[in-house]
């Protein structure tokens, strides 16, 4: 009784938030593919076949995960995320294909399966591969990219590949048995489908006809082609870069460097005027500092402090980490006695420097 704790330090709430925003992402990207199918292709036993085929595919995903010793992080979530998309699309391309067939030539489910995938096995294959090796190289880019990326890469790539086995196999047994027949020649849709359906033919007559006019003006399409080109290449070359985004992670670090004569007494001093600064911001929750090293070393002037913040959904507007340490950074400015002190944010990946990254330029005045 009478004891009060408080973990200054701990990484944990924003790796947990952000796994939970990329489930939620997830769930939402199966959900938005579910109603784009069913608009489309307008039958539920068309849109639910795709479906199934995405759960099957994550599980075959994890297990090779599972294997391989990879975890499920940041990344690998983002990897299945991306990967929803390639996982339903060879799904619908064989459900489409077989509706064609049985309405067209009037086949039963299971014939028109067997003829559309004798047409489609070949380009099944040849998106698969041309997509793994899309992201193959990625799993050996050297140092620390390659680290990082090694991961998503191989997530994605396992999940492309469970995506064409499913497609050459779970999606043809479910056409064959989940599909009613099709009369031949029953093309026709009623009510809200049959305007939509309107609808989409107009606008692929009149994007058909634009792109008939854009091939008769080949030369002025293709120089505001360049054009475009060109002015995207300089808008790159303008846009600031990094190694990595910087992130909110809940926490800031505060590095105090005193005058190269102050004693640890003096150095106690300069952390408690700190202590009082960070106080004054109002989203500042926790304050642990350390006396006898810092970010330029160990010694009786040297300091630093681990910030904790209140939860994000507690900050309101320019309460972000960045804006926070730009703000104390003002006030940390000039204090006595003090030679340096300022706020930063951790680096985004533990392991690669001990902040956040920096913009600089280096110009030679020698000549």
């Amino acid at each position: 009784e009478g004891i009060v704790h408080s973990v200054p330090y701990d990484t944990s709430p924003f790796v947990n938030a952000s796994i939970e925003k990329v489930l939620h992402t997830l769930i939402e990207a199966v959900g938005l593919v579910f109603v784009v199918m069913l608009i489309f292709l307008q039958s539920f036993r068309y849109t639910i076949i795709p479906i199934l085929v995405v759960p099957v595919a994550l599980l075959g995903t994890v297990a090779v995960m599972l294997a391989t010793g990879f975890s499920i992080n940041v990344l690998t979530m983002f990897a299945m995320v991306l990967a929803i998309g390639i996982l339903v699309d060879d799904a619908i391309v064989v459900v489409e294909n077989v509706e064609r067939i049985m309405m067209e030539e009037g086949l039963s489910p299971k014939e028109a399966t067997r003829k559309a995938m004798n047409q489609i096995t070949g380009a099944i294959l040849g998106i698969t591969l041309v997509l793994a090796c899309v992201f193959i190289p990625m799993a050996f880019f050297p140092g620390g990219t390659g680290v990082i990326y090694r991961q998503f890469s191989l997530t994605m790539v396992v999940a492309i590949l469970f995506s064409a086995f499913l497609a050459l196999s779970l999606t043809p047994a479910l056409c064959a048995t989940f599909l009613k027949p099709i009369k031949e020649g029953h093309h026709g849709k009623r009510g809200l489908a049959g305007w939509f359906n309107r609808g989409l033919d107009r606008v692929t007559s009149g994007y058909s006809w634009a792109a008939g006019g854009f091939a008769k003006r080949a030369g002025r399409v293709m120089l505001i082609y360049l054009l475009i080109g060109g002015a995207l290449g300089y808008l790159f070359l303008k846009l600031p870069s990094g190694f990595v985004p910087n992130e909110d992670q809940g926490f800031l670090i505060v590095g105090v460097q005193g005058t190269p004569e102050s004693s640890a007494q003096r150095t106690s001093q300069s952390i408690n005027q700190v202590e009082a600064i960070l106080r004054t911001e109002p989203s500042v929750k926790d304050i642990v500092a350390v006396l006898g090293f810092g970010f330029s070393g160990v010694g009786p002037n040297a300091a630093i402090a681990f910030v904790s913040l209140k939860d994000w959904s507690e900050r309101g507007e320019g309460q972000g980490v960045q804006d926070i340490a730009n703000r104390l950074n003002m006030q940390l400015f000039g204090l006595k006695d003090v030679a340096m002190a300022f706020a930063v944010s951790p680096p985004p990946i533990e392991g690669f420097g001990l902040s956040e990254g920096f913009t600089f330029r280096l110009q030679d005045r020698g000549g």
